[in-house]
């Protein structure tokens, strides 16, 4: 879930990442796959969303805070879903497909992640495009890939989710998730 890094900038990143994570969810939504290939699913897409939020929090909420007006109350907001998400997220990773919870925590999830998907794109995203220079908005996207390359790769829900800490911790759970990922097998 990384968008070409010539010229992008945070807008084009976010909604990349938008997309890939509904292209995942319809071919979840299908049904059609076998167990072990829907765990490989959720675990992707949890490794995907984990990433794109710890990059969100790091660059994107502090810029709403920093050029709208409104702008705190909208990063809280959003911070509050990111926190919902990965309490569920932590829930799903440790069941087993087979798990009647597995479905009904993977529905949870999709519906809450979509309803933020939707939150971001007709409002915030929006408003950062006429807040921000494109100088700006390249920088952001930038640095948003960035920190998806050595962000965490599992839910933390009790994490720091505002800098300047989680700059200083996510680098450090990310080293220790993808340890544990080689170690398991697991593959973003």
């Amino acid at each position: 879930m990384t968008a070409p890094t010539q010229s992008v900038d945070l807008i084009d990143v976010i909604i990349t990442d938008h997309r890939e994570v509904e292209r995942v969810f319809t071919e979840l939504e299908t049904g059609t796959s076998s167990p072990e290939h829907r765990r490989r699913l959720v675990d992707h897409v949890i490794t995907e969303l984990v990433r794109h939020s710890v990059a969100e929090e790091q660059y994107m909420y502090p810029a709403a805070r920093e050029k709208l007006d409104d702008g705190d109350r909208i990063a809280d907001h959003e911070l509050e879903e990111h926190t919902e998400a990965e309490r569920v997220m932590k829930d799903l990773e440790g069941r087993d497909p087979s798990d009647p919870r597995f479905e009904e925590l993977l529905r949870t999830l999709m519906s809450d992640i979509r309803h933020h998907i939707e939150d971001e794109e007709n409002d915030l995203l929006p408003r950062l495009r006429e807040a921000c220079s494109q100088e700006e908005l390249r920088d952001l996207g930038q640095k948003v890939l960035r920190a998806k390359e050595h962000a965490p790769t599992r839910p933390h829900p009790s994490a720091p989710d505002t800098p300047p800490a989680n700059r200083i911790l996510d680098p450090g759970a990310g080293m220790i998730d993808r340890m544990r990922d080689a170690l398991t097998g697991r593959r973003s």
